[in-house]
């Protein structure tokens, strides 16, 4: 088992893919009492088109998020309950790019772990169940499009992608889930839960040689094939709509402002991109910039108000997002700033300050076995060790930073979603 050390962090991983392409990352903290696995496959949301056996296959749209939950169905009863009963505090989550199953417990970490690799590998699905769960998963889905911090999120994804399946709610719409069948979820997990295409995270007081032999016990013992994905045509740098607005029942106008990126590389890249991202927005539009305090004292944001990078296989953004009382004047504002910024630059200063805080709060995260589990699995979904963005960070300039802004935050770019109070005007 190979022995990674980082040492700017002073973290230290084990590395190592099983015979039947598992790859099994474990980080020993031998002073901790509590252990936290993460089971991962490289399966989401938007993977909706994919070739297997040389056969093309086109899903409903939610199939990744219904499999999720009929997963901890077994022919005994429920996985939840299993691990509830030995102590354990399970869950699962499906996201536009990864499903993942996890848990953490104290004791009987083992035997948590044997119910965690057994369930998630060996699918249980009668028709009368998957049945019975389209009726729950009907009902999440209208409570969650009568939301409007996730209309307003998932309206800008429809105004800044023209093809991308990122477009499409990883739950799918009531309509989409019709057709879902028990065939269905068996197909796709045949397709994308191969030991080959996963990924196992633990962290805690464990041997990393264990971890492989509880995993080379109950896991297949040779690979099968992985369904090559399709996420359409390859997206143009302009935005499919530069405003999307919608009147609903809120206290005050919500609104999410995004940047059309670049789609990231695969490797070192991905991860490299995704901070160069987060600091061009921290200069942008963090706390300590000036557009920020201009903002705040102009009354055009609150507390409420979050920034940031996404990026995922074939596409990227930035967003920033909160209640204003005049979203499109902030559209303005950030037009602005990023011009100053192309022609002046990010003050020094500033740009130092901004880079010590976010590497501070990259380490920091490292305290968290979710954060380290989950983080390494998408990194080496993405081609790289997610430890790695110590030796990655210092080399990020402030001029590559000025560069992004000057490239992304352009109107060509740009996409505003509003969710206005019913009784306001549109402007």
């Amino acid at each position: 088992m190979e022995k990674i050390e980082f040492a700017k962090v002073g973290e230290q991983m084990y590395h190592e893919q099983l015979e039947n392409g598992l790859n099994v990352f474990v980080f020993p903290k031998a002073d901790f009492q509590t252990g936290y696995a993460f089971f991962a496959t490289n399966y989401g949301g938007m993977d909706m088109r994919f070739c297997l056996n040389g056969e093309w296959h086109d899903t409903p749209a939610g199939v990744a998020h219904y499999l999720e939950h009929k997963m901890f169905d077994t022919k005994e009863g429920n996985a939840l309950q299993d691990l509830a009963a030995n102590g354990a505090s399970p869950n699962a989550f499906t996201s536009n790019a990864i499903t993942g199953y996890y848990f953490s417990s104290t004791e009987k970490f083992e035997e948590n772990l044997r119910i965690l690799l057994s369930f998630v590998s060996v699918p249980w699905f009668t028709k009368e169940s998957v049945e019975k769960e389209r009726g729950i998963i009907g009902q999440e889905i209208g409570m969650i499009e009568d939301d409007p911090d996730w209309r307003v999120i998932t309206n800008l994804m429809t105004a800044l992608y023209e093809y991308h399946p990122i477009r499409v709610n990883v739950a799918g719409s009531v309509e989409s889930i019709s057709h879902i069948t028990a065939e269905t979820l068996y197909a796709c997990h045949k397709a994308f839960y191969d030991p080959a295409n996963m990924v196992l995270c633990v962290a805690g007081p464990v041997e990393p040689e264990r971890i492989c032999q509880i995993a080379r016990e109950i896991l297949p013992a040779q690979a099968g094939p992985v369904a090559m994905k399709d996420y359409g045509e390859r997206e143009h740098t302009n935005v499919a709509c530069s405003l999307i607005e919608e009147s609903m029942e809120v206290s005050a106008p919500m609104f999410q402002l995004g940047f059309k990126g670049d789609a990231p590389e695969r490797g070192e890249n991905s991860l490299r991109q995704e901070m160069l991202g987060d600091l061009a927005m921290e200069a942008l539009l963090g706390g300590s910039s000036p557009l920020h305090a201009k903002l705040y004292q102009e009354g055009l944001i609150n507390k409420n108000y979050s920034y940031g990078y996404e990026g995922y296989p074939g596409c990227s953004h930035l967003v920033v997002g909160g209640e204003s009382r005049d979203p499109k004047a902030i559209r303005e504002a950030v037009a602005q700033e990023a011009k100053r910024i192309g022609a002046e630059g990010i003050d020094d200063q500033l740009w130092a300050r901004i880079k010590k805080g976010a590497y501070g709060m990259q380490v920091r995260q490292l305290n968290s076995f979710e954060n380290l589990c989950v983080n390494q699995a998408q990194s080496f979904f993405a081609g790289t060790d997610y430890l790695k963005f110590a030796e990655l960070f210092s080399s990020i300039t402030k001029e590559e930073a000025e560069d992004l802004i000057s490239r992304w935050v352009v109107e060509e770019r740009t996409a505003l979603s509003v969710i206005w109070p019913k009784e306001v005007q549109n402007a």
